[in-house]
């Protein structure tokens, strides 16, 4: 943002957080006192159960013990009692079993029931915390059981999936359809024999399972496994505890605690990491939230007349700044790299948290392993009260350390305008839009060739290291590629749009940074163009198997697309330093992107590799540098022993085939 535009940005928010109102709110909230260990929620000494909850507002708070999840009267209701930092305690006999729920009392009125913040366990639909210990809860060999260990954050490669849409599909040869266990099961084959499910993601050669949210989240009934019922999860109810409805009996804590850890274990043993999607940026139903019912107003953030502000585009937004709520977040994000071995995590709305949470959440999760991913959406879907220049936008994202964000404007330029479906980008032939890519193509760091005043968001760089930078054509919340590709260019054939789709990808895992695929999108996965499919039924949803078979010579294309990425470390260069050195943009005519990654960058074999893309609908010419080459892409055809030598002579220009990719190397 520039100009005249962010100075009315600026006017905005400053103006929003002088409202009296807020203000109030804020130096209200600042004097209530913070809890500073590490055992709030439910936890074990020596076979007793002590739940620690903080409320600093409540005149009382009351524990109710259930035999059920759901139903009945309590059997037992124990008085908490007062203690430091704003927390209420309660010592709980040994061996107690069965729910409970906290209910505290403030201002003299009895607020609802609830599941207390900190709750590792709950009961179907997430009402009642559990008295279970999750660490005591494994499968077997979860004690052995090892993360993947990346060199660097670049050689990452994310899929990103729901864990219902890899099983669902009648053909899938899945037996638990839609269930975490369904991520565990080995030699499922679909149509024509071909591999699906844990083995369909392992042969495609990704490393690391991105997975739509697996919190706890409000949306589906968990009662009704029987029902038709979909959602993507961006209802965050219990945040530290997976998501019932994916287990086999969502009513019995246990059971969803195991069988999300057989996932991870399965994930692992293909030598693939677990990224979850995390919403910490806002929840379902504020109002009836453990949030509000213990502590009113203290986790959301507040607009000017002191109602919710919104951020989120979902009615609330989570007041990180504050430091029980980072406290929250922070502990609960380790929480899952510890207890459940997860190797990444995608932050929801990244744009609406603090800089100083996200640091905290990258600090603490360093301590864990230096291994773990953290990203997310560097923006919001609406103006928030906190202001910008302490949130983790995209644009601030250089004042991070390991923590990357999304490159839109790759993705919007090579594709054309998430939102916009009938516009075109790059690879279906709209010109000026080359800086854009070359913008994701050096990972949005620093690069002495590139115009950033023609890039279409982002005026200057914002990542400090390529792995701070995720390249991506769609994910869930756009069109699928083919979608989007059958909106825009409603007049190519089946053939042209598929020249396109490969140019497109192409670009992507070829550019440096860190990049990520929508899982079926690499056989051509269709919605029926609907783009936010958030609750459309599994016809819509689900993965279709009978397209991997029908369109098995994509899906070979992008599987060799992948392996040549993981093969020559040029592609994945770790520092801004390093691309700047080795990556060097071709004078080129309009529509067309060349460029040179030179010298056995990052210590590849190859010494210099040649890229061409050619975004126009027609081949053009391109003048390279005189040389004799070695073709490892051209178009559809991948080979990195060689497709054919090429010899280009001083002055005499290359033709590129329409919507197409050329690789070309030297020095081999």
């Amino acid at each position: 943002m520039a100009g005249k535009a962010a100075m009315v940005f600026c006017l905005i928010m400053t103006m929003l957080a002088r409202s009296p109102i807020r203000a109030q709110q804020d130096s209200t909230f600042a004097q209530y006192p913070a809890y500073n260990g590490n055992d709030l929620g439910l936890t074990y000494q020596a076979g007793q159960a002590r739940v620690r909850v903080w409320a600093p507002t409540a005149e009382a708070l009351a524990l109710h013990i259930y035999e059920t999840g759901l139903g009945g009267k309590p059997q037992k209701t124990i008085a908490m009692q007062k203690a430091d930092g704003g927390t209420w305690v309660a010592t709980l006999p040994a061996a107690t079993s069965g729910f409970y729920t906290v209910q505290a009392t403030i201002s003299g009125k009895k607020m609802a029931e609830v599941a207390e913040p900190y709750a590792h366990a709950v009961g179907a639909n997430g009402q009642r915390a559990a008295f279970v210990d999750p660490d005591q809860i494994n499968p077997q060999g979860w004690l052995a059981d090892k993360r993947p260990t990346p060199a660097q954050f670049t050689d990452i490669i994310i899929g990103e999936l729901h864990v219902r849409d890899l099983s669902m599909h009648p053909a899938s040869g899945i037996k638990n359809k839609g269930k975490y266990l369904g991520l565990t099961e080995e030699g499922t084959r679909g149509p024509q024999g071909v591999s699906t499910g844990l083995d369909h993601l392992a042969e495609l050669g990704i490393t690391h399972v991105h997975l739509l949210p697996t919190n706890d989240y409000a949306s589906v009934d968990e009662t009704q496994p029987q029902k038709p019922q979909f959602n993507w999860g961006y209802d965050p109810l219990n945040y530290t505890v997976p998501e019932g409805s994916y287990a086999t009996q969502a009513a019995q804590p246990a059971v969803r605690i195991k069988e999300f850890k057989q996932m991870v274990q399965a994930l692992h043993g293909k030598g693939l990491g677990l990224v979850l999607d995390v919403v910490y940026n806002h929840t379902f139903d504020a109002g009836r939230s453990a949030f509000e019912q213990l502590v009113p107003g203290y986790y959301y953030r507040q607009n000017a007349k002191g109602g919710f502000s919104d951020a989120s585009g979902c009615g609330n937004e989570v007041a990180s700044d504050r430091p029980m709520v980072r406290k929250l977040i922070v502990e609960s994000v380790a929480y899952w790299a510890k207890t459940y071995h997860v190797d990444g995590f995608r932050f929801d709305l990244m744009g609406i948290l603090d800089l100083e949470t996200m640091r905290a959440v990258s600090t603490a999760l360093d301590k864990i392993s230096p291994n773990i991913f953290v990203y997310g959406e560097g923006w919001t879907a609406g103006n928030s009260p906190y202001p910008y220049q302490k949130r983790a936008l995209k644009a601030n994202t250089h004042q991070l350390d390991r923590v990357a964000a999304f490159c839109d404007e790759m993705r919007d330029g090579i594709k054309g305008h998430f939102a916009r479906h009938e516009e075109t980008g790059f690879a279906g032939g709209k010109p000026g839009l080359e800086e854009s890519l070359k913008f994701g193509i050096v990972a949005a760091c620093q690069h002495p060739q590139l115009d950033y005043k023609k890039v279409n968001y982002s005026q200057a760089p914002w990542a400090s290291t390529p792995g701070q930078c995720i390249n991506y054509v769609a994910c869930h919340d756009d069109m699928v590629l083919w979608d989007k590709l059958a909106a825009s260019l409603p007049n190519t054939t089946e053939a042209e749009r598929r020249a396109i789709d490969l140019l497109c990808n192409t670009i992507v895992f070829t550019s440096q940074g860190v990049p990520f695929l929508p899982i079926g999108d690499e056989f051509l996965r269709t919605k029926q163009g609907i783009s936010n499919s958030y609750n459309k039924p599994d016809s819509i949803n689900q993965l279709d198997w009978a397209r991997k078979a029908r369109y098995q010579d994509v899906f070979n294309f992008y599987k060799q697309l992948i392996s040549l990425r993981r093969n020559h470390p040029a592609f994945r260069l770790p520092t801004a330093a390093l691309i700047a050195q080795h990556v060097q943009f071709l004078p080129s005519p309009a529509g067309i992107i060349a460029y040179q990654i030179k010298g056995h960058a990052g210590g590849d074999r190859w010494g210099d590799v040649t890229l061409i893309f050619n975004g126009n609908r027609t081949s053009t010419q391109v003048p390279l540098p005189a040389g004799t080459y070695q073709t490892v892409l051209k178009g559809d055809k991948i080979n990195e022993l060689g497709l054919g030598t090429l010899t280009v002579a001083n002055g005499a220009p290359l033709t590129i085939d329409a919507s197409s990719a050329l690789i070309l190397t030297q020095g081999n």
